[in-house]
């Protein structure tokens, strides 16, 4: 049997983002400093954000992140797909650490146990951790929160697989428990429509991302199962709506919408990308 490795070697760095530390780190400011955003009322919980190439959907992805710019979170939960095949609905990481050009960031795995023992022992769902796998679209988004975010931050990983409303809400109820009295941000990682003209990818994202903005994963879920719309996150999608909304997030916020097309030129077949951000405006105060 072979050992883990404590860190887990990045299968991307190199091909999905430089790795070189020091144009990455230029590359990611740019796009999160060139983000235009509107000027946000409320507390920020919860981002979403694209998970290609950083030269199909950095420019994207730098909206989310410039919503979090120079804030500080003890815990970062990012909630993925797992795009290969696999029976579990739910997976982590079994490495003590991801690393990117940028440095290492280190994996709560008492969080990830305790909270698999707590998912395990409430709804018979048991988190698999997972070493050495090729998943790009969880750790595509640490490098971005490494420059975005004041300091260092541990980081809860997982795939969900899942795309059942039921089993999202059990995840999500039982993660919001545990980091209900914590400083948290949950990063929801997914891309929108694949391979559609850009006029349908548009008409098709538009609609995905209204549903988002409508803070309902039950219409998050219609839409897709209509066809009006499409997420390949979506799993993610419905849990992170669903632990951001028992915390008290009242508004989901479009912040950008583009597509590949107007990196590759190609505006027959393209791939959509998303960012919006959770907030919670409704802060209560003792009086």
């Amino acid at each position: 049997m072979a050992l883990i490795p404590q860190t887990r070697p990045s299968p991307i760095a190199g091909l999905w983002y430089s790795s070189d530390s020091k144009k990455l780190a230029r590359e990611i400011d740019g796009y999160i400093n060139n983000a235009d955003n509107p000027d946000l009322k409320g507390e920020v919980k919860c981002v979403l954000a694209p998970h290609a190439g950083y030269r199909y959907s950095g420019a994207t992805a730098g909206y989310a992140f410039n919503a979090v710019l120079g804030k500080k979170f003890d815990q970062v939960i990012i909630l993925s797909p797992y795009h290969a095949y696999h029976p579990q609905s739910l997976l982590s990481s079994a490495h003590q650490a991801y690393e990117t050009p940028l440095g290492k960031i280190t994996v709560n795995q008492d969080f990830v146990k305790k909270f698999s023992d707590c998912l395990y022992e409430q709804h018979k769902i048991k988190i698999l951790e997972i070493a050495n796998d090729q998943e790009h679209s969880l750790e595509i988004e640490i490098p971005f929160l490494q420059r975005a975010l004041l300091e260092p931050f541990e980081l809860i990983p997982l795939m969900v697989r899942s795309i059942d409303l039921t089993t999202a809400s059990q995840i999500a109820n039982v993660l919001f428990e545990m980091i209900e009295n914590k400083n948290w941000l949950i990063v929801i990682s997914t891309d929108l429509s694949h391979f559609y003209t850009q006029e349908q990818a548009t008409l098709f994202d538009q609609k995905m991302l209204a549903s988002i903005a409508s803070y309902s994963p039950e219409n998050v879920i219609q839409t897709e199962q209509k066809g009006e719309g499409f997420a390949c996150g979506l799993g993610a999608i419905l849990t992170g709506m669903i632990a951001s909304k028992k915390s008290g997030c009242d508004q989901a916020t479009i912040l950008h919408h583009a597509t590949s097309g107007k990196e590759t030129g190609d505006y027959h077949s393209v791939v959509g990308y998303g960012a919006v951000v959770f907030t919670k405006t409704n802060v209560s105060q003792d009086f």
